[in-house]
Order: C-alpha cells, then sequence, then structure tokens
C-alpha cells in the first residue's frame, strides 16, 4: 500500500509530496532556479531579498508565530508574492490577513468520510476557466470565508462553488492562500490533463520574479513539521547556552554513572543445563526393554509413538490420519522421498495391526525410521 502520509516535500514521488509540483514550477520559472528554504518565514527574511520575487509555501499545516505573519506581510508590503496553500492555517495569521477558512467537516476529520470524485477549478488570468480539475479521494470541502472584499480577489472555487483560492493585497506586493494543497500533490497532478491547474492557479503570480523561494519548513519532511516539533527538537535546545549547559551536564553524569556502577556491579552469570540428548535416551530405554522382556511388540509401539510425536511436533501433521495427501505433505516439508515414506508407513500399519512381530521385522522397521531421520532436509 502506497504512503499517504501528507508531506509535500519537493523531494517526496510519494502520492501527495510534491515532486511533481515543484519540477512543474521549474519549467514555469525556467530563467530562475529555485531555492528551497529549510527555516521558519521568521528566520528566514535575513536570507531572503529583492523586491518582485515568490515565495512558494505548500503543507498539511501552516503553524506560524506572530513573528513569521509579520514577516511574510512585510515581505509583501515590499513588492513580493507569496503563495501558501494548506488545510491548516493559524488563526492569528489570518485575522491579520481578515479572513477566515470553514471548519473541516467532522467526518473528514475522523478519517471516515466516503472517498469520492471530487473537484476544483480556477480563473485562470485573462479568462474565465471553467474546466473542473477531479480526482478520486477525500472531497475538496475548505473554504474561504469572511474575507474583506475590499482587499481580497477570489481566484478558485471548490465543486460547492466556495471558494478556495484567494488573493489579498498587501502593499506593493500580494499573498495568494490555497486552502487545499492536495490540489498540488503527486497524486492530483498525474489524473488526465489536472497539469493544467496548476499552471493556472500560479499563472497569477509574477511570471518574471527577481528570486523564486520554495519552503519545505513546514511540511512534515522538513526540519520544521510545525512549530512544537521545532521546539522539542535538540538543534532548538542547543541554541540556548543555559539549556545547551544543563543538556550536557546531564549527559556527563549520565556517563559517570554509567562507568562507576558497571564496575561495582555484574550480573549473575546462570549456569545454563546443557541440552539433553534425547535420542541417546530413548535408545538406552528401548535397550533395556529388549534385553530385559523380549517383547518386539512392545518395543515396535514405543518406536512408532516416539517416531508419530517426532512428526506432529517438527511439521505439525496429524499422524491418525495417514493417507495420500498426509504422505505428500509429509514428503514435501522434510525431502524425504515419497517412496521412502511410503515404505515406512506400511512397515508401522504391519507392526500395529498384527500381534507378533519378529526379529527381522523389528529390525527392518527400524532401519527405515533411521534412514527417515537421516534423509530429512
Amino acid at each position: 500500500m502506497p504512503d499517504l502520509r501528507e508531506t509535500y516535500s519537493s523531494k517526496d514521488k510519494n502520492p501527495f509530496g510534491a515532486y511533481i509540483a515543484f519540477q512543474q514550477l521549474k519549467e514555469m520559472f525556467y530563467q530562475n532556479t529555485i531555492r528551497t528554504e529549510y527555516e521558519s518565514f521568521e528566520d528566514s527574511p535575513k536570507d531572503i531579498y529583492g523586491s518582485g520575487s515568490v515565495y512558494i509555501c505548500i503543507s498539511a499545516a501552516f503553524f506560524s508565530s506572530d513573528e513569521d505573519a509579520k514577516s511574510i506581510i512585510d515581505f509583501a508590503n515590499s513588492g513580493n508574492d507569496i503563495f501558501i496553500a494548506t488545510r491548516n492555517f493559524e488563526p492569528g495569521f489570518l485575522d491579520q490577513l481578515e479572513c477566515k477558512v470553514s471548519n473541516e467537516p467532522a467526518l473528514l476529520q475522523y478519517g471516515v468520510f466516503p472517498y469520492r470524485y471530487t473537484g476544483l477549478k480556477v480563473n485562470s488570468p485573462g479568462i474565465t476557466d471553467t474546466a473542473m480539475y477531479r480526482y478520486f479521494y477525500l472531497p475538496f470541502n475548505r473554504s474561504f470565508t469572511n474575507f474583506n472584499e475590499n482587499k481580497t480577489r477570489v481566484l478558485g472555487f471548490n465543486e460547492n462553488g466556495d471558494p478556495d483560492y484567494i488573493v489579498i493585497f498587501k502593499g506593493k506586493g500580494r499573498i495568494f492562500l490555497h486552502c487545499e494543497p492536495r490540489a498540488f500533490s503527486n497524486y492530483f497532478l498525474l489524473q488526465k490533463n489536472n497539469y493544467q491547474y496548476l499552471q493556472n492557479t500560479f499563472g497569477y503570480l509574477n511570471p518574471e520574479p527577481e528570486h523564486v523561494y520554495w519552503n519545505d519548513f513546514y511540511t512534515d519532511a522538513g526540519t520544521g513539521g510545525n512549530r512544537d516539533k521545532s521546539f522539542s527538537s535538540l538543534s532548538e535546545v542547543l541554541k540556548h547556552p543555559p539549556l545547551a549547559a544543563a543538556f550536557w551536564l546531564a549527559i556527563l553524569l549520565l556517563l559517570l554513572y554509567i562507568i562507576f556502577e558497571s564496575k561495582r556491579r555484574q550480573r549473575i552469570i546462570e549456569l545454563v543445563k546443557p541440552y539433553e540428548n534425547t535420542t541417546v535416551t530413548f535408545t538406552e530405554t528401548i535397550g533395556r526393554l529388549y534385553l530385559q522382556k523380549k517383547d518386539n511388540k512392545n518395543i515396535a509401539e514405543k518406536m512408532i509413538t516416539y517416531f508419530n510425536e517426532y512428526i506432529r511436533n517438527n511439521y505439525f501433521l496429524n499422524t491418525n490420519s495417514v493417507n495420500d495427501d498426509f504422505v505428500t505433505t509429509l514428503g514435501r516439508k522434510s525431502g524425504v522421498p515419497r517412496d521412502k515414506i511410503d515404505s515406512l508407513f506400511r512397515a508401522i500399519h504391519h507392526a500395529q495391526t498384527n500381534d507378533i512381530i519378529d526379529d527381522y521385522q523389528l529390525l527392518s522397521l527400524n532401519e527405515q525410521i533411521q534412514t527417515f531421520y537421516k534423509k530429512i532436509k
């Protein structure tokens, strides 16, 4: 079964990675080299520069801090285009942009929403694209609500006619928001002509940007994942001197404890009882029985009982029903030729149905059983 995690990493070729989208964008912005960012937006502005640039982020969740939101808006005000596609926006970020996103249906949250053909469409620049781009999966139900119509333009709709793609004008730049990142997944874009949906969606952005940035920080495959994961990582701890000092002190104390405790204590080594050679024990028992009573019938029964027990324990076969299927199965599992098995069980049947067994018959039965053991794979 394919991996259905929604990573949206530019290098991920799984159904819900963004490898295809990244390759398409490289062709669309062929005059630029797309630079991949592995930091949050708060930490990126010192590394990104210029106006007229394009910044792209596709992720399952976009948990941005207040500083992230401020940096994004400042970057847009400087004359840049920012494209963010995610199902989960930080509420504080949306508040600053004066818009909201509808809640996901409860059934979809618990993964029991019926799979079906679902689609969305986008108004391409200059003309109205009436095509509905579809695929078979969880439906596109999320949409933007309560946005400022004076600063916002609707660019795309889901199959219910609700806006799922908008642009918000900020200063000299624009912030493009899309609430269905699955529309940019490998799985969606490889369905029929769905690749045109990405082309039409990004057709609104600056076609000749000064720089193009792709953010992999907010994806599950990136270094961040979300704010909580980033904060709990070792790198975040080591960035703060007091936490780093406490961490290394704890490691040192743990090493000292291991060194001194390993010298003071040693686990008791238990004596391992050697395996008992049951074959020798059985042989000795049979020998004593033969010498004492000269009872060939009893000896044969003991040999047959021991042999059947061996078959049951090692090959998990029912020795109470010896038929053609039993012989075939035993031969396949043990590797002993079928004719040898047939001859052996004829000897066993003869010993079980006759009250008197002479020395020759007993010796023949023993030899056939021993031959079986020797020919086992």
